[in-house]
């Protein structure tokens, strides 16, 4: 099993900045494929961005592309989301995600939360 823990959620106006961070415990870290999910209430979850295990390969859903950014630390244990431009309309809880390698999301955090205000 995996343990993978948010941090970095808060209340930011609008145009404003936030990093998000994810921990991970439990099993090696450094080839799993990682993601960013987010759930706005009343909504369904939705992807929002994910990176490869060696960090080369990046991807992003069409409404945070060019203001968010995902990145693994140098340890290869923490995967961040760094959210620049923020907008009402992220508000949301935001979920950490790995694939093991089986093209799954496996395993998911317990979630942080984003508000953003106008």
């Amino acid at each position: 099993q995996v343990q993978l823990v948010e941090s970095g959620g808060g209340l930011v106006q609008a145009g404003g900045s936030l990093r998000l961070s994810c921990a991970a415990s439990g099993r090696t870290f450094s080839n799993y494929r990682m993601s960013w999910f987010r759930r706005a209430p009343g909504k369904a979850r939705e992807f929002v961005a994910a990176i490869t295990w060696s960090g080369s390969n990046f991807y992003y859903s069409n409404s945070v592309k060019g203001r968010f950014t995902i990145s693994r630390d140098n340890a290869k244990n923490t995967v961040y989301l760094q959210m620049n431009g923020l907008k009402p309309e992220d508000t949301a809880v935001y979920y950490c995600a790995a694939d093991p390698g089986n093209s799954v999301w496996t395993y998911w955090g317990q979630g942080t939360q984003v508000a953003v205000s106008s």
